[in-house]
């Protein structure tokens, strides 16, 4: 099967909104999980095989600087309140063979930043999270 060029996804037609609000704003969007594996030899087996033990969802979200998204949670993390937040990413090229969209839930940011900036340079500011527990919501199957 020859597949076009076109049918490649193209980050243009991304979306991201957390706790349902979409984020016109954003630029850049990642989010994976890593295993955690522990080596296991077993009884007349010369290969060590492995065993996931726990997985780590992380991610980022890259954003224009357009509003002071998110500042307004710093005061209150400041104040003891550990604030989670569920995302919900989409990928649907018109020219794909589908969408793709994931959800990810009791996310908590590792980073918000309060300002950053730089003489003649349009701004982008970058938040890392964590998640807990992710869902395929649709996606692109061959």
């Amino acid at each position: 099967m020859s597949l076009s060029a076109k049918r490649v996804m193209s980050g243009t037609f991304g979306g991201v909104y957390v706790d349902g609000e979409l984020l016109a704003e954003i630029s850049a969007f990642q989010a994976k999980h890593t295993f955690s594996r522990d080596d296991i030899q077993m009884a007349g087996e010369m290969a060590v095989d492995s065993k996931i033990t726990n997985t780590k969802g992380t991610g980022s979200i890259t954003l224009k600087k357009v509003y002071s998204r998110f500042a307004g949670y710093v005061e209150q993390i400041q104040n003891g309140m550990d604030i989670r937040f569920t995302i919900l990413a989409r990928l649907a090229d018109p020219d794909a063979f589908g969408a793709e969209r994931v959800a990810l839930y009791n996310v908590s940011f590792d980073e918000m930043t309060l300002m950053d900036w730089a003489v003649g340079k349009t701004q982008d500011l970058n938040y890392p999270f964590r998640f807990t527990r992710s869902e395929l919501l649709e996606g692109v199957y061959a």
